[in-house]
């Protein structure tokens, strides 16, 4: 007498085809727009290799200086077009810029009704108590000041995308707009 085949065994299950079930299709990733307004080349190349890098859901798009922040963010112009320029996630602001300073631009973008949700955190190369004091005084979310090397700024991006973006196990759902659990 053989003993009866349990269901779940392997061979008690009909063999799967080779073929796939349908067609593929690509699967939508979900992103986060980030704008870094920079007017350093160098600083802001090193910051898309840092999200590269992180592999964070970032989509960075970059603005060389304060002028150019402002358009992005009012839709002027070629910024219009929001599917193309979204309404950032999160603002990286650098302090010590030409012409319009990262101070100015915080108190024009805190003065905007429909921006004032945008988190701005300051990445400066300054660390003074005056700065720091300032910055917040104007309306930043943070400040931070820039790594030293590549992979601190990669750890940088790393602990901006759990901070700002994925929800604590246990904490409200709500806590991610954008990726809800």
């Amino acid at each position: 007498m053989q003993p009866a085949r349990n269901p779940k065994s392997k061979a008690a299950r009909p063999a799967r085809s080779s073929r796939p079930a349908g067609p593929t299709r690509p699967i939508p990733t979900a992103w986060i727009p980030l704008l870094h307004v920079e007017d350093d080349l160098n600083d802001r190349d090193l910051l898309q290799a840092a999200v590269s890098e992180a592999g964070v859901p970032f989509r960075v798009f970059s603005a060389i200086d304060a002028e150019m922040a402002m358009g992005y963010l009012s839709g002027a112009g070629i910024y219009s077009d929001r599917s193309r320029y979204p309404v950032p996630s999160l603002i990286l602001l650098d302090l010590k810029m030409r012409r319009v300073n990262g101070i100015e631009f915080l108190k024009w973008m805190r003065a905007q009704p429909d921006l004032a949700h945008c988190p701005v955190i300051v990445l400066s190369g300054s660390a003074l108590e005056e700065d720091v004091r300032q910055v917040y005084a104007c309306g930043a979310d943070a400040f931070i000041v820039k790594p030293l090397g590549f992979y601190a700024l990669v750890e940088l991006v790393n602990n901006l995308n759990f901070s700002w973006f994925v929800a604590p196990q246990n904490g409200p759902t709500e806590t991610n707009r954008l990726f809800p659990v």
